[in-house]
């Protein structure tokens, strides 16, 4: 098990009917996934819709769940701007969050050295552990796997990696190269398995909302060597996996619908996301009944 856990969700931030940021349902949300087997959450991450959230929403956020749970959460504190992400950096620490989700600063397509010193800085704005987020499909710019084995050697509170890169393969040869202690978590649930092969100590992810003890399930049995159950496991998330992103509902707006299956409202995406499109629901059923939840 890594720092932060095995299974971490990267929780949906709930709005109520006028588009509002709803702090008694993301309260709710946040219980409802640590019972139901997530070991720590991400707030404000991009399936919490963190571009769409003001600095005061934010940091709201931060506080309702920090008062809700008791686990650990990393805030999704930075965004494309180095100043603005240490002042949220700071607000965040202030708030109580035990680490920081510091993405690959996306748009402006920075250096490598860019990229370097804006980590640096955002690090340097916290005492608390800093997770740097790979997710090149998002941002357009590719974090260098020596850029992070630099900021791992050089920052003490830079220890851990999301790696939404596409490559399990890269996992094994940054741990290598990184320092003791230094762990790297899926940030790509159909790929989990394989990063876990190649050292990954947990995933950071979206279907976890409704299958984080499946997913436990499936480190633990691989941990043990039951490489059998693993691929079972994994084979019985695909269709999870292939419902929760496509080119006409991404991420969010598929685990509102879904958590609203449950029984767990959370309202529908800020624009320029918006409601899902017709079918989502019958899908969002049929995908969480294969996998025994009474929908």
């Amino acid at each position: 098990m890594g720092r932060f856990g095995t299974v971490i969700s990267a929780m949906v931030t709930p709005f109520g009917p006028d588009g509002s940021f709803d702090a008694g349902a993301a309260a709710d949300l946040a219980r409802w996934l640590v019972d139901h087997g997530n070991d720590a959450l991400v707030l404000a991450g991009t399936t919490g819709e963190s571009a769409v959230l003001t600095d005061p929403e934010r940091i709201e956020l931060f506080r309702v769940v920090r008062d809700a749970v008791d686990v650990p959460l990393i805030a999704g504190a930075t965004t494309n701007d180095t100043a603005h992400s240490v002042e949220m950096t700071e607000a965040a620490t202030e708030a109580g969050m035990d680490a920081i989700l510091a993405v690959v600063p996306y748009y402006n397509k920075p250096s490598q050295q860019g990229l370097s010193l804006h980590f640096r800085a955002v690090a340097e704005a916290t005492d608390k552990p800093v997770m740097l987020y790979d997710v090149p499909g998002r941002t357009g710019r590719p974090l260098e796997t020596a850029t992070i084995v630099e900021l791992a050697h050089d920052v003490p509170n830079i220890v851990a990696l999301k790696d939404a890169g596409g490559d399990p393969s890269r996992a094994g040869r940054l741990l290598a190269a990184a320092p003791d202690g230094f762990e790297v978590y899926s940030g790509d649930e159909p790929l989990s398995l394989g990063f876990a092969a190649y050292g990954a100590v947990g995933v950071v992810g979206v279907a976890t909302h409704w299958s984080a003890e499946l997913q436990g399930e499936m480190f633990a049995a691989f941990e043990k060597g039951d490489l059998h159950r693993a691929r079972q496991i994994n084979d019985q998330l695909a269709a999870s996996f292939a419902y929760m992103n496509s080119d006409t509902c991404v991420f969010s707006q598929s685990v509102k619908v879904a958590m609203g299956v449950l029984g767990v409202p959370v309202g529908e995406c800020r624009l320029p996301l918006g409601p899902a499109p017709d079918g989502t629901d019958a899908a969002a059923r049929t995908t969480l009944a294969d996998l025994g939840y009474a929908v």
